[in-house]
């Protein structure tokens, strides 16, 4: 709310020339009949109207103050925003692969912390379109680009091993997200690409697909999964007669990822490499992207007036015509 002519607002000085000229007439004026002795009338209990005998100018005061008021144009505003952002558009490509099994992320499986964290990064995004792609050793376009954030962290909680046959395709997994992001009209096509082994499937080479990718304005982000050296890892047996699950044992093995490739990957797009050897550095890995990978937002505010002047105007009118009623009838003085 705002009041266009404020200005206007001044004329309510005229309520101490009102107020003094009221008081003055009522200490000045002399009664129009004269009595001798008003002793016995001063027994007799006092109108309530004689009480009200101030009524009628505060009356008039009261409209003086609406129509100034009115006078002012009280205006409304309606505030719109029209908001414009540039744009960032993320692939997201993870690897399920079953030596995402592994346990060094303890209590959870590299794979179950990796899902909680990327869905706390697609949390933090604001009007960015995001995709998923997850690999193994073929791959597989969970979700294409979209706004909608709830569905692709539907995706993401449902991706488990054994949805693709298993192997390490990075290559595949490079040219399939960024064949899902190549058209986008977005200012910045980003891919991150999550892994924690070497690549040894797929007719793609990592850095020829990179370097594609990277032609194509897109950067790539690659995060290398696990501990170096040897870590826990879940085997389960079978029973050899009825191929039956008789029950898993922790056993340590070599960890197989290459960061060689994974430097080279980002290197080639303009992109960084991070190494996350626990579950807290993974969270903190995605974050710094999350930061590097901001949107742009323009905002213009635009705020429409309507007038608000008539109520003011009408409810002085009112008072007004009430005052003048009753300085003429029930509160009318004798000359």
């Amino acid at each position: 709310m705002r009041l266009r002519n404020p200005e206007f607002l001044w004329l309510l000085l005229l309520w101490l020339p009102m107020a003094w000229l009221h008081l003055r007439r009522e200490r000045k004026t002399r009664p129009a009949i004269r009595f001798s002795d008003l002793s016995a009338m001063r027994a007799l209990p006092r109108s309530p109207l004689a009480r009200l005998r101030h009524a009628v100018p505060a009356l008039r005061m009261a409209a003086l103050g609406l129509l100034v008021v009115g006078l002012a144009r009280p205006q409304k505003g309606t505030t719109e925003e029209e908001v414009s952002t540039e744009g960032v558009d993320i692939m997201l490509a993870l690897d399920v692969s079953t030596s995402m099994k592994a346990l060094d992320f303890k209590p959870k499986n590299r794979l179950h912390v990796a899902k909680e964290t990327i869905k706390e990064f697609i949390g933090g995004r604001v009007s960015d379109r995001m995709g998923l792609v997850a690999y193994a050793g073929r791959t597989l376009t969970k979700c294409p680009l979209t706004l909608d954030y709830s569905v692709l962290t539907r995706f993401v909680e449902d991706l488990d091993f054994g949805e693709v046959e298993d192997g390490t395709a990075i290559g595949t997994a490079i040219a399939t997200a960024a064949n899902r992001i190549r058209l986008s009209p977005a200012k910045s096509k980003v891919i991150i690409l999550a892994t924690d082994g070497a690549n040894n499937r797929g007719e793609i080479a990592p850095l020829t697909a990179a370097q594609a990718a990277g032609e194509l304005g897109i950067r790539i982000h690659t995060i290398g999964v696990g501990r170096r050296g040897q870590v826990p890892y879940p085997f389960e047996y079978f029973d050899r007669y009825t191929g039956k699950s008789v029950g898993t044992r922790v056993q340590m093995i070599e960890s197989d990822l290459d960061e060689e490739t994974l430097q080279a990957i980002a290197q080639a797009t303009g992109g960084q490499y991070f190494r996350a050897e626990n579950a807290e550095q993974l969270k903190e890995i995605y974050a710094i992207i999350d930061k590097m990978e901001k949107t742009e937002i323009q905002t213009k505010s635009y705020t429409t007036y309507s007038e608000r002047f008539f109520p003011w105007l009408a409810a002085g009118a009112v008072l007004l015509l009430v005052e003048l009623v009753l300085s003429h009838t029930v509160f009318r003085r004798i000359p």
